[in-house]
């Protein structure tokens, strides 16, 4: 009982001295609440913040900016030379070589080699895709070393010398490398003028489309080089499905598939394999033939 007899008086005393303090604000007009005075207190401050004021920028020179004709005022003559837009030699219609004069004086002064497709004169030979025409000389073609053409016969697939001059450029793994083929004297000699006996070559467009290493020949198309190279009247997947041969035979390179808007496969060989398909070629055939059923 005397404890909340003490409690009691105690919260008597602070009740009494709440009271007072409230009477005290009130005598001094403190009475208004927290958020009253900051909302009467927070506009003042940023009226009186004051604006920051950057320097302006020297300027260390005499002579005038420069402006365009069409800031001054003054009205432009598009014919005349001197305000006459800068356009290229293809635009204004003109087509220039890109080779230097030294280098056009060069190869007219030397007999002029065999044209690429489209590119020859009536009369005159196209050339292979496995033997594009190489507009360089050949005095100054670099000589492989002894240790270098023995390396390049060390893989025969897609080669293991990467050559951007002699080199031709697969269609799907896009390796610009020198074959691996011993009797190949393009690769081996250097003979630009020689088709490469590691790249395989259509008979009916001579296009880069048909150009392929033996590596991908055989694990993307699951066809030999041998047997492409005895047969010449071998075409490209692309020239085939254009024929009508086979329409879901197709080309599965990367860029191909995104052309189609199809997915690349990547390294497919494996899984081709084991589903019993002799190439990767082979694989999607078959889906696109099941696909193209199941629409039906």
């Amino acid at each position: 009982m005397g404890r909340l007899r003490a409690m009691s008086d105690y919260e008597s005393l602070r009740n009494a001295r709440i009271s007072e303090n409230q009477a005290r604000l009130a005598s001094l007009g403190l009475e208004k609440k927290v958020g009253e005075l900051r909302a009467i207190v927070s506009p003042a401050k940023s009226a009186k913040t004051p604006v920051r004021k950057y320097p302006r920028k020297s300027v260390y020179g005499c002579t005038s900016l420069r402006r365009s004709d069409r800031l001054k005022g003054k009205s432009v003559d598009p014919k005349s030379e001197l305000h006459s837009l800068r356009r290229s030699d293809r635009l204004k219609g003109k087509f220039g070589d890109p080779i230097s004069s030294q280098e056009v004086a060069l190869s007219e002064s030397k007999p002029r080699r065999l044209f690429s497709k489209g590119e020859g004169e009536e009369g005159e030979e196209k050339r292979r895709a496995n033997a594009p025409f190489v507009n360089v000389d050949v005095s100054e073609l670099r000589r492989l070393s002894p240790d270098v053409l023995a390396r390049r016969c060390d893989s025969k697939t897609r080669g293991s010398i990467y050559d951007p001059v002699i080199g031709i450029c697969c269609h799907f793994c896009r390796q610009k490398k020198l074959c691996g083929e011993e009797d190949c004297k393009r690769c081996g000699n250097l003979d630009i003028d020689q088709p490469c006996l590691g790249k395989t070559d259509c008979s009916v467009c001579h296009s880069t489309n048909g150009v392929l290493c033996r590596a991908c020949l055989k694990v993307r198309y699951g066809e030999d080089m041998e047997e492409v190279q005895r047969n010449k009247e071998w075409m490209c997947p692309h020239c085939i499905e254009e024929k009508g041969i086979n329409p879901f035979w197709i080309c599965n390179s990367s860029l191909c598939l995104k052309k189609r808007k199809m997915v690349p496969t990547g390294i497919a060989i494996f899984k081709a394999r084991e589903e019993g398909y002799k190439s990767v070629a082979h694989l999607i055939m078959d889906q696109l033939q099941r696909a193209a059923k199941g629409k039906r």
